[in-house]
């Protein structure tokens, strides 16, 4: 959607917008994660935030509910959605200008946890927040410990 008066892009090549969802169970302290399956395009049998790349014209707001919903079957508000964690990375695996991954918080949510699509993930499901797997996805593993441990809200990752 072209805005009016537009100055061109500042930038010839645009980081990647990716959002990412930790459903957290406080009253349980637990979380819901997904396992990559053997089919997904990168990392393999790890473990991994719900989590996936804005399209055109998407709120990142609209991102994490989508992705979370498409992944899990969950379904969260919007606005109930918490800022938990900023990853900035110099590069990625389909993002070789960096990425830019928003990572939220959702407390509230609906439905119970599936696999929505077993050919990218082996498995979905409720881990307890102290049983966090160790073959964790690097950058969204050091995220949600950090969430958890009330740590750093920013990581960089590949910058020198």
């Amino acid at each position: 959607m072209a805005q009016p008066n537009a100055l061109k892009p500042a930038l010839g090549s645009m980081t990647l917008l990716v959002a990412a969802v930790i459903v957290h169970d406080k009253a349980a302290n637990r979380v819901v994660l997904l396992q990559r399956s053997e089919n997904a395009k990168f990392a393999q049998g790890m473990w991994d935030l719900p989590v996936g790349k804005s399209e055109q014209d998407e709120p990142i707001t609209e991102t994490a509910v989508r992705e979370l919903h498409e992944e899990t079957g969950l379904t969260v508000k919007p606005d109930s959605l918490k800022v938990a964690h900023i990853i900035h990375g110099a590069w990625g695996v389909e993002a070789p200008n960096g990425f830019l991954t928003v990572v939220f918080a959702a407390h509230e949510w609906t439905g119970e946890p599936e696999n929505r699509e077993p050919r990218k993930h082996s498995q979905v499901r409720w881990v307890g927040a102290d049983a966090i797997p160790d073959d964790f996805v690097d950058t969204t593993g050091s995220a949600l410990r950090r969430y958890l441990s009330g740590g750093p809200e920013v990581s960089l990752d590949g910058w020198r």
